[in-house]
Parts: structure tokens; C-alpha cells; sequence
């Protein structure tokens, strides 16, 4: 990850956004972390991002991973071809 100060990243926007599709970039405030600048290089990869950040989402995964657990489920190799 690379670090950058805010008054940089206001200066030069649209050229940490694109670096920021290769890597996050930190943007900082008088030297400390304030923020993360994520880039996206395709519409693929903000969909991704909003799944994997979305609480509905995360919380159907652990669910379904407690219904496991609790020997609740199907097993792949038992399901019909």
C-alpha cells in the first residue's frame, strides 16, 4: 500500500485513482491514516467490493455456516447430477 497526504491526493486526483486500481492507496492527515483510496478496474470489481462489504450479505454467509456447524446442510457429493 502506499501512503499519501490529503493535500496531494485534492492536487492529484485523478491520478491517485487510477494508481489506485493497481493497489490501495492510504490517504493521510497531518501523517496519520484518514482514509483509503480504492480504485476499481472494471464494474466487476465494484460489485465485488460492495458484496464482500455488504452486513446483509456477511450475515447470510455466517448463517449458513453456523446451519453447517450444526450439521444442518447437504453435502455437494449427496446432491443428483
Amino acid at each position: 500500500m502506499k501512503q499519501v497526504a490529503l493535500s496531494k491526493v485534492k492536487d492529484n486526483l485523478s491520478e491517485y485513482l487510477h494508481s489506485a486500481e493497481k493497489k490501495e492507496i492510504i490517504i493521510t492527515r497531518h501523517g496519520k491514516p484518514a482514509g483509503v483510496l480504492i480504485g476499481f478496474h472494471s464494474e466487476e470489481d465494484w460489485f465485488d467490493y460492495r458484496l464482500e462489504n455488504d452486513p446483509r450479505f456477511l450475515q447470510r454467509i455466517e448463517s449458513a455456516r453456523g446451519s453447517i456447524r450444526k450439521g444442518k446442510g447437504v453435502k455437494i457429493e449427496d446432491l443428483a447430477e
